[in-house]
């Protein structure tokens, strides 16, 4: 059921900077065509911070109804009150989400005995599947394999890992610490350009922000990596380590996917809310004509 690429999806929001949910279901059609796996909804990608309750809840409500049981919906219930986090997990449930991934708290940084609280008390709180979601560039604290190895021993509902770490090496060593205690334990990494390494590892797949533009180059990708057609894993993975600079193109990377992602729908608002930093019109050609550049490229 979780196998494979996640999109870790962009929250599109109309000129006045409320959700466009007719926008957003197109994304979700045109995502699922694609051939992705499955969704992660409410993400860092997805601007979760910028949603008050009620918006979240409602959109949950929405992409649930969307994706009607086609894929696993992840959703993201971050937040620095563990009674929220635990109260939104709750209706994520509710609402029939498949599993909730979660963050630690990202303004006080936590130590290993802290993190290991904080997840103990959610997980005993509820019974939706759990991802934890390691990254360290957020939270300032980056979990230890052997503390991920200890929440998946003790917490049957805590089934898997989104790795947001930049070293392959830090997923592998995730790999090897939880399988002996957890064999079906499900280890993700979060950059798009591991995919091929995690799954060499005994990984998962990805959950990562570049298949919101080129879903079919991450289904084609994990069919060649399982064929072993290394002619097609080499070619796709040059355009995946070209299109992998759109993270660092501009000040924000969630502008630059929104703005790739208006190649496939050309009339969508690309706009973050405040206080998210949106493109001027040159940067969003320059960002477009970029993508386009990569994606003709033979090899």
């Amino acid at each position: 059921m979780y196998k494979g690429v996640f999109s870790a999806t962009v929250t599109l929001f109309d000129s006045t900077g409320e959700i466009d949910y007719k926008a957003n279901g197109r994304h979700i059609e045109n995502l699922i065509k694609g051939g992705i796996k499955g969704f992660l909804f409410l993400g860092s990608i997805g601007e979760f911070y910028n949603l008050n309750p009620g918006e979240k809840r409602a959109f949950i409500d929405f992409v649930v109804d969307k994706v009607a049981g086609r894929v696993p919906v992840l959703i993201g219930t971050a937040g620095t009150d563990i009674r929220e986090v635990i109260e939104l997990s709750l209706y994520a449930e509710q609402s029939g989400a498949d599993a909730v991934v979660i963050i630690q708290p990202y303004y006080m940084t936590l130590n290993e005995t802290r993190a290991y609280a904080f997840y103990a008390q959610i997980a005993r709180a509820l019974t939706i599947n759990i991802f934890l979601y390691n990254f360290p560039d957020r939270t300032g604290f980056s979990l230890p394999p052997s503390l991920i190895a200890r929440l998946a021993r003790e917490f049957d509902n805590i089934i898997g890992i989104k790795d947001t770490v930049d070293s392959i090496s830090h997923t592998r060593q995730i790999i090897e610490a939880v399988r002996p205690v957890r064999p079906d334990f499900l280890v993700f990494s979060g950059f798009d350009e591991y995919l091929l390494q995690n799954m060499m590892f005994k990984g998962d797949g990805v959950i990562s922000g570049l298949p919101n533009l080129v879903p079919e180059l991450f289904a084609s990708l994990t069919a060649a990596i399982e064929d072993n057609d290394l002619a097609i894993i080499k070619r796709l993975s040059g355009k995946l380590s070209g299109l992998m600079a759109l993270y660092t193109k501009t000040d924000s990377f969630i502008s630059a996917i929104k703005v790739a992602v208006s190649i496939r729908l050309p009339d969508i608002c690309t706009d973050l809310r405040e206080p998210g930093c949106d493109l001027d019109k040159k940067e969003k050609q320059e960002i477009i004509a970029y993508v386009e550049q990569v994606m003709s490229q033979e090899s």
